[in-house]
């Protein structure tokens, strides 16, 4: 259940992975510290605030996380919900949601819920997160533009009706910035990728913006200097009517951010050839997250750019992730105070970036164009986080899809009767084809095909019905049910007890499935219709059959 890696990757752990760690972790710890800002403020919060969160949890997810080479911090995926919460519940309420979301992912981890998540439908997925990738573009269009603009309403289509009535303000000097970020990131890997484009578009940005004195917006400048210190700890005041008011948002940071870390933890296997621990990196977020809420910080998940760019760059062992945190701990106490000169615009232009990458875009389409239920999923999770919310976009999208697989799963179960007129069946070379049977016009024969389910049992009752005289014995093939639900069991029980008034045995054949014969049994009806009534084979249901009736 706990088991971090770190403890199974140091046993052999030679000098020249240590080299290769260390260069990993300092340049993800560099390309980590535009991000830590950038997602801070874009979430409503100070800068600083992004990066206490990225050292805390990045450092405790690297040492107590089931992934070798997973890199956590705050992410873009957490931008939406966190900047909602503050809107409405302030810092403080921030705070306690994220350390309640930390309990709930140490208790999902215990639960040993890692490998539920992973079966999150991913036309569910794909839509938030695209969802989530069009908000963050939006939220970013005033520091882009440079729109001099008080507020930004939080409401999507009156965010951009705002953005339409100011856009005779915009800074000319503020969208070049911006558009060079950009230029600079999206050029910069043709020339090296040793160095992070997205630093070296922040330096760029905030030397031009100094040295020419430009009049653009600056960190400084709307939030004050930035401390070059740690916070102390301090728990959150907890009460039972702040919980209340704060355990559904808590509970969307747990799910997104249980589901973030392991979908980047699956991508790091994929590209290492490795395999996680997903209950052991579930508990490992969940410490991170309380931790970080201790010390002020902002939710943290596994950050999926920066673990490939750990991996890219040789990282192989969690030590990467806390070299990845103790640089930007270092960064902070000794050069933190000049990340106030950096421009607004630059980290507009960055978070552009970071939208665009997320957005699927290419995935989006991919399902759109697929089956239509899955579209409707993805559809329907997408528009509901951009314009209504995150929390519900993901329950009303889960909602979707299980009715949606109900669905499927109700047509691929079949129920039909098997005798009527024999004499229309040909022999078939398998030997429990009814066909190489001759069956006694007073034996009625069905056969379910899937599972027995809720959404299934009604098709069951409509094809019992089509039986005109009651039969003396009334067999029912199961050889391809594969589960049963207490539904099934007590569509079983009424068609037995009306068999039994009748005066029509009633027969089970082929019940392969363990676990039908286990909720038979639970359920106590294996005992009410007999052992011998419950048969292996249609020959012996056929054999019992010609004792009933030969007794009658």
């Amino acid at each position: 259940m706990f088991r971090p890696k770190l403890v199974d990757t140091l046993k052999n752990y030679s000098r020249q992975q240590l080299a290769k760690d260390v260069m990993a972790g300092l340049i993800v710890g560099v390309v980590a510290l535009p991000l830590a800002i950038a997602f801070a403020i874009a979430s409503g919060v100070s800068p600083e605030k992004g990066l206490y969160t990225a050292v805390i949890a990045g450092f405790i997810i690297s040492v107590l996380g089931g992934s070798r080479v997973q890199i956590g911090g705050p992410t873009g995926a957490f931008i939406v919900i966190v900047y909602g919460i503050v809107q409405q519940f302030g810092v403080n309420g921030l705070i306690i949601a994220t350390f309640l979301a930390g309990l709930m992912l140490i208790i999902m981890g215990i639960a040993r819920l890692g490998a539920i998540i992973k079966f999150i439908p991913y036309p569910l997925i794909v839509g938030f997160t695209s969802g989530i990738a069009l908000i963050i573009f939006s939220s970013q269009i005033k520091d882009f533009l440079g729109l001099e603009m008080s507020e930004v309403p939080a409401d999507f289509i009156e965010k951009w009706k705002s953005y339409l009535n100011y856009v005779q303000s915009v800074n000319i000097y503020a969208l070049l910035i911006a558009g060079g970020t950009v230029a600079v990131i999206v050029l910069w890997p043709k020339i090296t990728r040793k160095i992070p484009g997205s630093l070296v578009a922040l330096l760029v940005a905030t030397a031009a913006v100094q040295f020419l004195h430009l009049p653009v917006e600056t960190i400084g400048s709307r939030f004050g200097s930035i401390e070059s210190s740690f916070p102390s700890p301090v728990l959150p005041g907890i009460d039972f009517a702040t919980i209340q008011k704060l355990i559904a948002p808590a509970f969307t940071i747990a799910m997104l951010g249980g589901i973030e870390s392991l979908l980047s933890a699956i991508v790091a296997d994929g590209m290492i050839g490795g395999n996680h621990r997903s209950n052991t990196e579930l508990i490992a977020q969940g410490v991170a997250n309380v931790f970080s809420s201790v010390f002020g910080g902002i939710p943290a998940t596994g950050a999926i750019a920066r673990t490939a760019t750990n991996i890219k760059n040789g990282g192989r062992t969690p030590v990467a992730g806390i070299v990845h945190a103790i640089t930007l701990l270092l960064i902070i106490l000794f050069v933190g105070k000049w990340a106030a000169l950096i421009p607004m615009a630059a980290l507009a232009g960055i978070l552009v970036i970071v939208a665009y990458n997320m957005s699927e875009w290419e995935n989006f389409i991919s399902v759109a164009r697929g089956p239509r239920g899955d579209a409707a999923v993805l559809l329907t999770t997408f528009l509901l986080t951009v314009l209504v919310d995150l929390t519900v976009a993901i329950e009303i999208g889960m909602v979707l899809a299980v009715f949606l697989f109900m669905r499927n799963m109700i047509k691929f179960t079949d129920v039909h009767i098997m005798t009527g007129d024999i004499a229309d069946q040909a022999e078939s070379a398998d030997e429990n084809d009814i066909g190489n049977y001759v069956i006694p016009h007073e034996i009625e024969v069905f056969e379910i095909n899937g599972p027995l389910f809720f959404g299934a049992a009604y098709k069951f009752k409509d094809a019992i019905k089509h039986i005109k005289k009651p039969p003396k014995v009334f067999i029912i093939r199961m050889r391809s049910v594969p589960i049963i639900d207490a539904t099934g069991i007590r569509t079983l029980r009424e068609i037995y007890k009306e068999s039994k008034s009748r005066g029509t045995k009633l027969i089970l054949s082929e019940v392969h499935s363990r676990q039908v014969m286990d909720e038979l049994r639970s359920a106590r009806l294996l005992f009410a219709i007999g052992k011998a009534n419950v048969t292996d084979s249609f020959e012996a249901a056929l054999k019992r059959s010609h004792e009933v009736t030969a007794d009658r």
